[in-house]
């Protein structure tokens, strides 16, 4: 097992043998999900879907220092 704290920004760093095994990347898209006993789920997705890859670009919109300066104490 792995440990990690989250940030006032609500940002945890993914370990490194954990990265590694799921071969996570920088900027690769991550899906979040819960299972019915509270347990968060993690997927790297890969950006071969087309729907994904649309989505994905549209969400480069709200990445700006000027945006997370906006959205930090949320």
């Amino acid at each position: 097992m792995e440990l990690a704290r989250v940030t006032a920004k609500g940002q945890a760093t993914i370990p490194k043998r954990i990265r590694e095994a799921a071969h996570i990347r920088e900027g690769d898209m991550l899906a979040f999900d819960m299972d019915s006993n509270n347990r968060i789920i993690i997927k790297r997705i890969d950006s071969v879907d087309p729907e994904l890859s649309a989505l994905q670009e549209t969400l480069s919109e709200w990445n700006s220092p000027q945006d997370d300066e906006a959205w930090r104490d949320l």
